[in-house]
């Protein structure tokens, strides 16, 4: 069915398209919810959540052409997994890494090319919560310190450090994957 045609559907209440939605966008919606949840039994229960609110707020969704649905869902289930995070306080209670400095050698480009994405992606989903975080909002959401700082309730300068520290966390894992993998 097509994205337009589905969309109203769904805003009509009608449960063979919310079926079929979820069933065409779980997967991806799924992947969202992980990037920031960190396990995938959190992550599958915040989709869930996420598919809840979309089914409840299709009157707010405005079409805008061709992936606006999926570009609506995506910041639906970031809302739903940052809501999560600020109830449950992770960014005050995330953890340090021991050693992590603050300025790092970045990768070369073409190394990180040959790393499949799964294994970047791992990287990431080990990163301590507000570390991940951060960097989710600021690479995958393309969001502002300013922006990130507001959605989580910490200081700018704390979003930029945290994002420096998983910057640093990332490039070692990588150049360790490079040393064994190479």
């Amino acid at each position: 069915m097509e994205e337009q045609v589905l969309a109203e559907r769904c805003r009509q209440g009608d449960n063979a398209a919310r079926k079929e939605l979820y069933e065409h966008y779980a997967g991806r919606m799924l992947s969202v919810c992980l990037r920031y949840a960190g396990d995938r039994d959190t992550a599958q229960d915040l989709m869930h959540d996420g598919f809840l609110k979309l089914f409840d707020s299709f009157d707010k969704f405005t079409w805008r052409g061709e992936g606006s649905l999926r570009a609506w869902m995506e910041r639906v289930m970031v809302n739903t997994v940052l809501q999560h995070l600020r109830k449950n306080d992770v960014m005050n209670r995330a953890s340090e890494l021991e050693n992590v400095p603050e300025a790092y050698d970045e990768p070369d480009g073409s190394a990180i090319d040959v790393i499949p994405e799964k294994v970047l992606m791992q990287f990431i989903s080990e990163l301590p919560a507000g570390y991940r975080t951060v960097f989710n909002l600021y690479v995958f959401e393309d969001k502002p310190h300013k922006e990130i700082a507001q959605l989580l309730g910490i200081n700018e300068k704390s979003s930029a450090s945290q994002l420096t520290r998983a910057k640093a966390a990332l490039a070692t894992k990588v150049r360790e994957w490079m040393k064994q993998n190479a």
